[in-house]
C-alpha cells in the first residue's frame, strides 16, 4: 500500500500487492487505487462471516487497473459506447480554460440554452461560442441554469478559493446507535438477507453498491421513469443488482417508497445536498426516520466555510450545492492542470492544454470507500451515515508529491491492462471489466450478460413492497 490513507484501512501488512496498478498519471493515481481496493478488503475481511479467513489478501494489479477503465474496455457486440457527448469535455474561452459535462440530455439542454446554441449541437459550434466567455462566468451562468461547466484552476489557486474547506474529508462515517452485530450472511454470500436501495447513477454510487451486490445483498436501484440511464453505463456497473423506474413526485410512487424504506438496511443517494429533501431522502431525514438505517451519499464537492456566499466572493451558490461529475472536480481542483501538456510548468499555473487522469479514478475510489464504510457500519452492528467526497479524494492525490515523467515508465502501459471477459446474452456480445476486488471463498459470477435498465418491479426479492 502507497500511504495515500483515503480511510478506513487497518491491518495493512495483509495486504499483498505484487507490482504496481498499471495506471500512469502524473498523480499518484495507481497508489489511490491501491490504497482504495485495500481498504475496501481489508473492510470486507472484518464481517463476522469472514472470522476463519483473517490471512494474507491478495489483490490483483491487473484486475484493479482494468476495473478502474472500465468505461474504455466496455464493450457491446465488438463496438465501444458513446461515453461522451459532443458539448463534454475541454475547451478554451476567452481567459482560460473550461470543462464542461452534458452527458445526460437534461444537462446538454441546459448548457446548450447558456450558450444560446440551436438546431444541431456540435463540438465546433460550442467551442466558438466559449470562445467569447470569460470561464468563471462561463461556469456561473451555466450553474445557474442547471447545466455543467467549471473553470480549469491550478492547484494553488482551488486552494486558496477554498480556503479552510480544502481539503474535505474524502471519507466520513458517522455511526449511531447501539451495537447490533450484523447476523446475516454467509461465508460465500457475506451480505445475503441485507436489502439496499440505490438512487445513485454514473459510477461512483453504481460501483459502491455493485461491492454489496456482489457479496449477496439485494440491491434495488431506482430511477425516475424521465430520466433513463444508458444501457452501456448500467450494464458496465449493474452486475447483481436489479432495477426499477418509480416516479417518486406521484402519490403512488411515494407510497411505494414508503413501503420500500420501511424493509431497506441500506439507503444510497448521489445527489446533491438539499435536492431529495422533498422525498425525505436526506440524511437527517432518513436518521430522524429510522435511527437503525446507514445511509450512504457520494457528493461532488465539500461543504463550504461560509455557505452564504461562494467563497470567492462573487456571489454564485455555494460549491456544496452545485452538481458535479468526476471530470468536473478534476478540472476544478487542479487535478486536470497537472495531468495537462507542459510537464512540471503545470504546476506554477503556465498556459498548459489540461489533461484527464487515466480513468475516472475519484469515482472509482470514492466507490470502493463507500462500500467499505457500508460494510464497516455493518460490522459494528450501528446505523448511522456514510459519506464519500469526490472533492475530497482529489485533495489526497494533489496533497502527496506529482511523479516525474521519468516514473511513469514503472507504472506500465494502459493498454496493456486485462481486458473484461464477454458472454453472449439477451443484449448481445458485452464485454464488462471486472470489479476491483472479489473476496476469497465469494463465488466470482464471472462476466456479466447484462439485462435491461428499469425492468424490475419495484419490490424486494421477496415480494414485499412495491405495486
Amino acid at each position: 500500500m502507497a500511504g495515500l490513507q483515503p480511510g478506513l484501512s487497518s491491518d495493512p501488512d495483509r495486504i499483498a500487492l505484487p507490482s504496481r496498478v498499471p495506471l500512469p498519471a502524473r498523480t499518484r493515481t495507481a497508489e489511490l487505487a491501491e490504497d482504495a481496493t485495500a481498504a475496501l478488503a481489508l473492510a470486507i475481511d472484518g464481517l463476522p462471516t469472514r472470522q476463519e479467513r483473517r490471512g494474507p489478501i491478495d489483490l490483483d494489479p491487473e484486475r484493479i487497473g482494468a476495473s478502474y477503465r472500465s468505461a474504455a474496455l466496455f464493450r457491446r457486440d465488438g463496438e465501444p459506447p458513446s461515453v461522451w457527448d459532443p458539448l463534454s469535455g475541454f475547451f478554451r474561452a476567452r481567459d482560460g480554460w473550461v470543462r464542461t459535462h452534458a452527458n445526460y440530455p437534461w444537462h446538454a439542454e441546459s448548457l446548450a440554452r447558456t450558450l444560446g446554441l440551436s438546431g444541431t449541437r456540435t463540438r465546433d459550434a460550442a467551442a466558438e461560442a466559449i470562445a467569447d466567455w470569460p470561464a468563471r462566468e462561463l461556469e456561473r451562468a451555466a450553474f445557474a441554469a442547471g447545466g455543467l461547466a467549471v473553470a480549469v484552476r491550478t492547484a494553488a489557486s482551488w486552494a486558496a478559493e477554498r480556503g479552510r474547506a480544502w481539503p474535505p474529508p474524502a471519507i466520513r462515517l458517522r455511526p449511531v446507535g447501539d451495537a447490533r452485530p450484523w447476523s446475516g450472511g454467509t461465508a460465500a454470500a457475506p451480505l445475503a438477507g441485507l436489502r439496499v436501495l440505490d438512487f445513485t447513477r454514473v459510477i461512483a454510487g453504481p460501483v459502491g453498491t455493485r461491492v454489496l451486490a456482489s457479496l449477496g445483498a439485494d440491491v434495488l436501484r431506482v430511477d425516475a421513469p424521465h430520466r433513463p440511464e444508458p444501457l452501456w453505463q448500467w450494464l458496465d456497473t449493474g452486475e447483481g443488482k436489479r432495477s426499477a423506474l418509480l416516479d417518486l413526485a406521484s402519490a403512488d410512487g411515494r407510497r411505494i417508497l414508503t413501503e420500500l424504506l420501511a424493509g431497506a438496511d441500506v439507503v444510497v443517494t448521489g445527489a446533491r445536498p438539499g435536492a431529495l429533501a422533498r422525498f425525505g431522502l436526506e440524511p437527517e431525514q432518513l436518521a430522524e426516520r429510522r435511527p437503525e438505517l446507514i445511509h450512504a451519499r457520494v457528493r461532488a464537492w465539500g461543504a463550504d466555510p461560509d455557505r452564504a456566499t461562494h467563497p470567492g466572493g462573487d456571489g454564485a451558490s455555494p460549491w456544496s450545492d452545485r452538481r458535479g461529475f468526476d471530470s468536473l472536480v478534476q478540472a476544478a481542483t487542479g487535478i486536470a492542470v497537472a495531468e495537462g501538456s507542459g510537464g512540471r510548468a503545470a504546476a506554477s499555473g503556465a498556459d498548459v492544454t489540461p489533461g484527464t487522469l487515466p480513468a475516472q479514478a475519484l469515482d472509482h475510489s470514492a466507490g470502493a470507500l463507500l462500500a467499505a464504510g457500508i460494510i464497516a457500519l455493518l460490522g459494528a452492528g450501528r446505523g448511522g451515515t456514510v459519506e464519500a467526497t469526490l472533492e475530497g479524494f482529489a485533495g489526497l492525490l494533489l496533497g502527496a508529491p506529482l511523479l516525474a515523467p521519468t516514473e511513469l515508465s514503472e507504472i506500465g502501459d494502459p493498454d496493456r491492462l486485462a481486458g473484461p471477459g464477454s458472454v453472449d446474452g439477451p443484449l448481445g456480445t458485452v464485454a464488462i471489466a471486472r470489479p476491483a476486488y472479489q473476496a476469497a471463498g465469494v463465488p466470482d459470477p464471472g462476466p456479466w450478460a447484462g439485462r435491461q435498465f428499469g425492468e424490475d418491479r419495484p419490490a424486494w426479492r421477496d415480494g414485499a413492497a412495491g405495486g
